[in-house]
Formats: C-alpha cells, structure tokens, sequence
C-alpha cells in the first residue's frame, strides 16, 4: 500500500501536469486561430483593395463613356442644328417661291390697266371694255333711268362703303360709273357744245382717257343737290369720302391743286386699300406717284 503522502504528491503533480499540458494546448489553439485571423484580415484587406481598385477603374471608364457620350450627343445636336438650319432655308426658299407663284397667279388674273395714269397720260383705245361688269343695285344709284354697271370685284367694296356711310347718317349714292369709249366721246361732244373745247377740256376727259372706262370710277352725289354735282364737297358725304373711302380702296382723283383736271370732288376711283391708305396716311395723290411705284400695288388690288 502507498503511503497517503505520496499519494498525494501523485495526485498533484498529475493535476499539474494536466493543468501545463490543456494551457500548452489552448495556446497552440491560440496562436493557430490568431494566424488565421491575420490571414483573413489579410484576404480582406486584399479584397477591399481589389474592390476599391475595380471601383476606380469602373469610375475611370463610366467617366470616359459619360464623356464619349456628351460628346456624341453634342456632335448629334450640332448635326441636328445644321439640318434645321438647312430645313428652315429651304422652306424660306419654297415659301419664297409659293409666294411669287401666289403673285404671279394673281397677276395673271388681273387686268394691268387697272392701276395707270389715264388722264391726258394713258389712252384706252374703243375696243377696251372690264371683262367682268356687274350691274349696281338700284338702292345705291341716284337714278334708276339708266343702269349703271361696275367691276365686279368692285361692287361689293362699295356697297360696304355707302351702306356704312347711311349708318353714320351720310346718305351717299353712285351717281355714273362705267362709261364706254363711245360714251365718253359722246358726253365730251355735249360738253363742248355746252361750255366750248376750252373749258370742257378743263373738266372733261377725251374718249379713251376717262378712268370711267376702267370701270373702277365712281362719280358720287349726295340727297339734297338736285341731280347737280356742282357743291358736292360743301356735303357732308365728301366729308365723310375725305375721312373714310380709303379704307374701301377709293381715292379722289382729281383734288385741288392738280395739273390735269379741274377739282372733282365727286370723282373717286378703286385702287385697293394697299395703295389707298399709303395715299392717305402719307397725304400724297395718286397722280403724284410715278407709274413704276403705282404698278407694285397691283398685285394687292383686291386684297
């Protein structure tokens, strides 16, 4: 039998040894899990470094496209640019053209004797008679014993104005309008019956003169005077012609102070509002103008 203290140094050094051998482990256990810590933390550090370098270069080339991309885009829109600015000329040229085609077509349908000089300047011969006459209401004239007759394209130019004229309490009538060549030979052959060459000269236009061989001349005559046209700029429907009759397109022929007939105040010929309200806005005569400037507004005549 072992003798109780020996046994117990057995026991403790048994104890000790296992206590040394289980620390000697648990370092071993350490030391290997410390290392792998540090090689994880390695691989980690390595990846966030690939990431971040995948990251920068991923930023690098998203920079270039965006930049590739403003490029082309802007490139695009320059190209679109000039093509709009191609479009837009070429559109201005067909508009261009459209509208010298439109002029020319009007034009073409127009009558050029319309708009020249007449009056001891330009000579209707006694085959020119409107190619579109249209007779006057019998509620516009001053008489019904003789039908008087119009342009067409004029007609409805007076009617506006003498129908606005009654609204304003002016009572307006067409007392002659288209007169044909032999008409106004035979009117000139009274005149000089009645008062001498002399002075019909003075007042009356030869056969193939007269603006009433246009048929877009209007003699007008208020109520009150008779049946006379003497005194009709002491009317209040000159007055009213004065202030309004360029916004229908009528001008007066003949004012005073003109170098071929005698002061009419009754006479009042078409040539379209263009030209009538430059007239009247600029206080000028029609026979003031030279002819070249007066043919520019034939084009607009009926406008």
């Amino acid at each position: 039998m072992i003798p109780a203290h020996k046994a117990l140094l057995w026991g403790v050094g048994a104890l000790t040894l296992i206590t040394v051998g289980g620390a000697a482990y648990s370092y071993v256990r350490i030391s290997e899990l410390s290392s792998g810590l540090d090689s994880l933390s390695a691989n980690v550090n390595s990846l966030a470094s690939s990431v971040a370098s995948t990251t920068q270069a991923l930023q690098v080339a998203i920079g270039q496209t965006d930049a590739n991309l403003s490029s082309a885009l802007a490139m695009q829109q320059q190209n679109v640019s000039s093509i709009q600015q191609q479009l837009g000329g070429v559109q201005s040229q067909v508009g261009g053209l459209s509208g010298t085609l439109t002029n020319l077509q009007k034009l073409a349908q127009t009558d050029p004797q319309l708009l020249e000089k007449y009056s001891k300047v330009f000579f209707l011969n006694e085959n020119y008679v409107p190619a579109r006459l249209t007779e006057i209401p019998a509620q516009y004239e001053y008489s019904t014993a003789k039908q008087l007759t119009i342009e067409s394209d004029v007609l409805f130019r007076l009617e506006n104005m003498i129908n606005n004229a009654a609204s304003a309490g002016v009572k307006l009538y067409a007392f002659s309008a288209y007169r044909s060549f032999a008409e106004q030979k035979a009117l000139k052959g009274d005149y000089k019956m009645v008062y001498g060459a002399g002075t019909a000269n003075s007042f009356s236009a030869d056969q193939g003169y007269s603006e009433h061989q246009l048929g877009t001349a209007v003699d007008f005559i208020a109520a009150g005077q008779g049946g006379v046209l003497d005194g009709f700029d002491s009317t209040q429907a000159y007055q009213w012609l004065m202030t309004n009759a360029y916004q229908y397109g009528f001008i007066l022929s003949y004012p005073k102070g003109n170098g071929y007939y005698e002061f009419e105040p009754w006479h009042w010929r078409f040539v379209g509002t263009k030209l009538a309200s430059d007239l009247h806005n600029q206080g000028r005569n029609f026979y003031d103008l030279d002819q070249n400037t007066i043919n520019t507004y034939l084009v607009n005549i009926f406008d």
